[in-house]
């Protein structure tokens, strides 16, 4: 099965193509982990091309070992041909475990556009095909309680609310358990 995905393009928004990381995605990630709110949402901060070629690094690693199967998500752009929008990952997918987590995040320049949770929907279809007849059956998503654009993008994307789970380290807030069952499609 390819490692390259496609969400549709819709009326108001262009095909998104999600493909695993590479080498000279290096700017574009530096360029979106200036964001303030990025930096907030997520642990590991790329704030220096040596930052970046270790999250690179990590990616391809992901891959390598099938621990976790990361995608920069792109967007058509008339002048660069492709742009950074958001990146999706399937991580702790073991053969026999029923269960595995995805996570996300979006660009400043793609958000409220639907982004998010076109790319995820796309990258869970992918992993149901591809790891249901080794057990998977259902995807977590977490997130704190005070992130309220990711529990909409996890609503809407059939992630349903699950429960809330205590604060412990390395996370500050109180999360968000959210699930999609294979059978939900």
């Amino acid at each position: 099965m390819s490692s390259i995905l496609r969400a549709p393009a819709r009326a108001s928004a262009p095909e998104l193509i999600l493909r695993p990381w590479r080498d000279d995605d290096r700017d574009a990630l530096l360029t979106a982990y200036q964001d303030p709110v990025l930096l907030r949402w997520t642990r590991f901060h790329v704030t220096s091309p040596a930052d970046a070629d270790r999250w690179l690094a990590q990616r391809r690693q992901g891959w390598a070992d099938g621990s976790a199967f990361s995608f920069a998500v792109l967007e058509p752009d008339t002048e660069a041909g492709e742009r950074l929008v958001a990146n999706v990952v399937l991580k702790q997918v073991t053969p026999g475990r029923p269960d595995a987590e995805v996570g996300y995040w979006t660009a400043a320049p793609a958000r409220g556009r639907g982004v998010a949770g076109r790319a995820l929907d796309a990258m869970s279809r992918w992993a149901f095909a591809r790891f249901g007849d080794t057990g998977l059956a259902r995807l977590e998503l977490l997130h704190q309680v005070d992130n309220a654009a990711s529990c909409r993008v996890a609503e809407k994307t059939g992630f349903r609310f699950q429960e809330v789970l205590p604060a412990r380290p390395p996370f500050p807030r109180d999360g968000h358990r959210h699930v999609r069952r294979a059978d939900q499609g």
